[in-house]
């Protein structure tokens, strides 16, 4: 199946670059603690303290896990609803996974720039003493692993 793309539709916003993929990458920072939809409705990229997202999952509570994986570094998600109302899953990653965490920022700042309004676009990424979370657009009706192989 093949594509095409018409710069007829294609909206403008100065403070984004669009790729040929529909991809949208942010060129400015957002602020923190973000969540908020940019124009599109979709969230902007950010930091969240610790604290928030404790609050948003019941402080990592049992009942909130969504998924859990990693043989070597395990990791668990946690479905989550930040103070505004936003639904979101909260990846908690063990310090093994992550134990530099400027090359855990990069990385997330990386992955964090990219969008599209068809993924759950990574909102954000908390990086406190030992904790490596990464904080995406919660999406309900399980995971796409869960759809394709069970």
């Amino acid at each position: 199946m093949g594509c095409c793309e018409s710069s007829l539709l294609r909206e403008t916003h100065p403070e984004k670059d669009t790729n040929a993929q529909g991809t949208t990458q942010q060129s400015r920072s957002p602020p923190p603690g973000g969540a908020e939809p940019a124009q599109g409705g979709i969230p902007v990229f950010s930091g969240f303290s610790l604290s928030e997202l404790r609050a948003a999952t019941s402080n990592f509570s049992s009942e909130f896990i969504v998924s859990e994986s990693g043989e070597k570094a395990p990791n668990w998600v946690y479905r989550g609803r930040l103070k505004n109302g936003s639904w979101i899953a909260v990846k908690k990653f063990s310090k093994i996974a992550w134990p530099d965490p400027k090359q855990f920022v990069d990385e997330a700042g990386s992955v964090g720039k990219l969008r599209h309004k068809r993924l759950a676009n990574l909102i954000g990424y908390c990086c406190e003493g030992d904790e490596r979370l990464l904080v995406a657009e919660y999406m309900p009706n399980d995971t796409l692993a869960k759809h394709l192989f069970h």
